[in-house]
């Protein structure tokens, strides 16, 4: 287990990354601070900072579509997280499974 102390060293706020855990597939990026970590960690959805409202916020709370969290992972450098999620519904707020969906650039 990490010491939440350990994942805010360099910032308040840190990127969490969201995937389905059975496909993978990765579903939302989001922001995060102690707060917020420390709510997903008790209630088992995601919880996140909003970055443009300056307000936590419950992923779900007004669509339904909730974020299960079933496996909480840091990155090698200890500033990173990774949710392996059961999502309710779709994870966009566009109605979209997956806030990736605009493709920038393809290979041959």
């Amino acid at each position: 287990m990490i010491d939440l102390d350990l994942l805010f060293q360099k910032s308040d706020l840190i990127p969490v990354i969201i995937q389905d855990e059975q496909t993978l597939e990765v579903l939302m990026l989001g922001f995060t601070n102690r707060e917020a970590v420390a709510l997903t960690m008790q209630t088992k959805t995601a919880w996140f900072w909003s970055r443009s409202r300056q307000c936590l916020w419950n992923k779900g709370e007004s669509s339904g579509h909730f974020l299960h969290v079933k496996k909480m992972i840091t990155d090698c450098d200890t500033d990173t997280l990774l949710y392996l999620c059961k999502p309710d519904g779709p994870t966009c707020h566009t109605g979209r499974r997956s806030c990736f969906f605009n493709v920038v650039m393809e290979g041959e």
